[in-house]
């Protein structure tokens, strides 16, 4: 089975599976003004003070390192808060949903036995780590399947290892959802980055995920708007196809062993990356829980 995932859209699995696209608000529908990028906006780079005697519109909401917003960048964090909010509160058939929602990106490849591995995950969750807030369904690093392929570990969470293929309950939603003043207003435009800081300063604990070691999830790309050199998603592509049709043989295990559970601490963001000072942002970010 193999999904191919398109810009901008967001892929949800459950018994189905649903795109939910960002349009309404994107800053491609709305180029001129906000929140794409308003012409009296200020410039990213002007200091203050010039800002205020231009008069652009922000002048008073730099970021914490002196800089203005950008709409390609900003948008990112509004696109995954709102996609909760539209999941667990608006989509009619996830109404009385009591399982899990796996979130899964535009650049992300999954193995043919993901959902078979998900379900697998969830169960063992159930039975042996109820604590857990967060199934992933890998990291980044390439691990063999040889002797992986049936082993979960548990640990902290950190956005930079458990960013890809995370599943959630409507528990862990509805915790996230009681911090989203703080979200919205932490001065970071990654919203991976923003939960490590909720992890930390607003949830009731840190959070734990049961992680596989061999992956189902793949980031297949380096197109994203971090990575600056040419894309070329096939050559990707052609190494993780390489990678599942070798580990055949190791996909589809008949059950999964937890063989680590690392002492949970949790993780402070190392650094706060700004691109999230506009009050604008802010109060639109906010403004989705009103549209329940």
């Amino acid at each position: 089975m193999r999904f191919r995932i398109y810009k901008r859209k967001v892929f949800i699995l459950t018994l189905v599976v649903l795109a939910c696209a960002f349009a309404f608000w994107s800053s491609g529908k709305q180029k001129k003004k906000f929140p794409g990028n308003d012409p009296k906006d200020c410039p990213r780079d002007i200091p203050k003070k010039d800002a205020l005697k231009l008069g652009c519109i922000n002048a008073e909401y730099p970021d914490s390192f002196g800089h203005y917003r950008e709409a390609k960048f900003s948008q990112t964090k509004h696109h995954w808060w709102w996609k909760l909010h539209f999941v667990w509160e608006r989509v009619k058939a996830l109404k009385d949903h009591k399982g899990l929602v796996l979130l899964i990106e535009e650049d992300h490849y999954l193995s043919p036995d993901f959902y078979y591995v998900l379900k697998l995950m969830e169960s063992l969750k159930t039975d042996q780590c109820p604590e857990c807030d967060i199934i992933s369904l890998g990291a980044y690093s390439h691990i063999g399947y040889s002797s992986k392929t049936n082993k979960v570990e548990v640990k902290a969470w950190k956005s930079t290892e458990h960013n890809m293929g995370m599943a959630m309950n409507r528990e862990t939603y509805q915790n996230l959802i009681q911090c989203t003043d703080v979200f919205c207003t932490y001065d970071d435009y990654n919203w991976d980055w923003s939960l490590q800081h909720l992890t930390v300063t607003c949830l009731p604990e840190f959070w734990k995920v049961m992680v596989s070691e061999a992956p189902r999830i793949f980031h297949a790309g380096d197109c994203g708007m971090h990575h600056k050199k040419a894309c070329k998603p096939t050559s990707q592509r052609t190494k993780i196809e390489s990678i599942l049709q070798s580990s055949s043989s190791q996909l589809f295990p008949k059950s999964l062993l937890m063989i680590k559970r690392l002492p949970a601490v949790g993780v402070s963001p190392h650094v706060k990356n700004g691109g999230w000072g506009d009050i604008r942002d802010h109060e639109l970010c906010k403004s989705y829980r009103r549209l329940q």
